[in-house]
């Protein structure tokens, strides 16, 4: 019996599901890159190479256990440019007995293989992701009669079934989680390491050429490629994270310094994310480093939080609201994505830096996205759809499953409070404190208006008193409201002036 086994961009491990049973004599495994999804929103160059170069060292691995691939090229002139068009030649090319796919992890592909297990004309199997350690099942009896989802909570269902850092029912320190101890400004540190890197090999170098040349006028740079590619890449990666920066992970995570892109982050999500690298693996080696004396338990339990807790976590909400999360919109936010995203051209020097590192690197950390561009959406009250597709398009390790929890959730409370009780706005205070963007800034975080003022100040009491009829009986806005209550009528006047000079500007590129 000769099977067909499809398997898509990001799920380049050998233990996927369409794998399993898989048989080197007559199975063939069918690898497409097509044109369509690498332009389903405008792609960073960086992350459209990076898969695709990932996809080709896959195949080679493959075609290395006796494995017959069937690999078809972007640039193969006989190429459909879509998933349907490959997997239709490919059928008649193998005539095979059976196709079996693992589910893909974004809604639109996902009715994609349910359209195709409906019209072919032979056995399909549509098998579930294990890479994930909570399944949509699991997940959905978790959430079942809550009427809010707490991550804090899920989390300790995670660690309890994995038994990382845990004593019996017990966590290991007698807390279940160490934010106290972490999440502290940093210093700037001529010597610190950064990432492992890897310079192009032959086979990476072709794909960086075809895409300098097909997706020339796509967002970012392509210049100084050193993203692993192949599991043996990323796993130097992981190890050269343990042994370098997981110590001090945890106390600096938070933290944002001019020139400093990756500081002691792991930059390890985009090889988790296509499954170079697999999840309760990486939590173990890291376990073992506190284990050993090597790191501190504050830092190992953060680290592990965001991977059984935070990454889980996303996944299991995208699912449970899944295809309606894209549209939500909460605080009907419509103003139109400006073009600083685009050209990281403005003189908020805490927005230049992260936008024009997301252009140079197709990367940026968490808080960078939370509370820098994903703060600044919010109180500008940009539409959350466009913020959705820059995110998307903008970041390597962006896949939609933990991409739009992330923005439309998280960072824009457009789900009206699904992933969050209150909404990450800040003022320019919170930026200055974990940052020293704001000593090269055009505008002061310390002036509260006027032309000098950070943007971020007018713009988050103009926020609080738009939202007052939503969020103003939210009791964690509370002492916000109070203070915003009593303000005099003349500073909240000034405020509304400010504000709208500041969107003035960024309309006119000015800001």
């Amino acid at each position: 019996m000769k099977t067909l086994r499809f398997i898509l961009g990001d799920q380049l491990s050998p233990k996927i599901a369409a794998m399993s049973g898989a048989d080197p004599t007559s199975d063939v495994i069918l690898m497409v890159e097509v044109q369509a999804e690498a332009v389903s929103v405008r792609h960073h160059k960086k992350k459209i190479a990076f898969i695709l170069a990932s996809m080709r060292a896959f195949a080679d691995s493959l075609r290395g256990q006796g494995f017959t691939v069937d690999y078809v090229k972007m640039d193969d002139p006989a190429n459909s440019g879509s998933f349907k068009g490959e997997l239709d030649r490919a059928i008649a090319r193998h005539k095979p007995d059976a196709l079996v796919m693992t589910r893909a992890s974004e809604w639109r592909v996902l009715e994609m293989q349910r359209l195709w297990t409906e019209r072919l004309d032979l056995p399909v199997s549509l098998l579930a992701d294990h890479r994930f350690l909570c399944d949509e099942p699991q997940f959905r009896a978790w959430a079942a009669g809550r009427k809010s989802f707490v991550m804090e909570h899920f989390y300790r269902e995670m660690r309890r079934s994995t038994g990382l850092l845990m004593e019996g029912d017990q966590p290991v320190g007698g807390r279940w989680n160490f934010d106290h101890d972490n999440r502290k400004p940093a210093k700037p540190d001529l010597f610190m390491l950064p990432p492992r890197k890897f310079l192009p090999t032959p086979r990476v170098q072709d794909v960086i050429d075809l895409v300098s040349t097909r997706f020339a006028d796509h967002f970012g740079d392509l210049e100084d490629f050193w993203f692993a590619t192949d599991a043996a890449g990323a796993e130097l990666a992981r190890d050269h994270f343990l042994a370098n920066h997981l110590p001090r992970f945890g106390e600096t995570q938070d933290a944002m310094l001019e020139g400093q892109a990756f500081l002691n982050h792991a930059v390890l999500s985009l090889y988790l994310n296509v499954g170079l690298l697999e999840p309760l693996d990486l939590c173990r080696r890291a376990e073992l480093e506190w284990q050993a004396g090597r790191a501190p338990l504050a830092a190992v339990e953060g680290f592990i939080r965001q991977i059984i807790g935070w990454r889980e976590y996303v996944r299991g909400i995208y699912w449970l609201h899944a295809p309606d999360y894209t549209g939500f919109n909460h605080l009907e936010a419509k103003r139109p994505l400006p073009a600083l995203y685009w050209t990281g051209e403005t003189k908020m020097a805490c927005m230049r830096a992260a936008i024009s590192q997301t252009k140079r690197e197709a990367y940026a950390h968490h808080i960078q996205r939370l509370m820098v561009t994903g703060n600044f959406a919010l109180l500008a009250g940009l539409d959350p759809h466009d913020v959705h597709e820059w995110y998307l398009s903008v970041y390597a390790d962006a896949f939609e499953w933990v991409e739009v929890p992330n923005t439309i959730g998280m960072a824009l409370y457009a789900d009206g409070g699904i992933m969050a009780s209150k909404p990450y706005a800040a003022s320019g205070a919170y930026i200055n404190k974990m940052s020293d963007y704001c000593g090269r800034c055009a505008y002061d975080p310390a002036v509260k208006s006027g032309p000098q003022a950070c943007p971020f100040n007018p713009l988050y009491w103009d926020f609080i008193g738009r939202h007052e009829d939503k969020l103003g009986g939210n009791p964690r806005m509370g002492p916000v409201y109070a203070t915003w209550r009593k303000m005099g009528q003349a500073r909240r006047e000034e405020i509304k002036a400010d504000s709208r000079r500041i969107m003035e500007a960024l309309d006119n590129g000015r800001l």
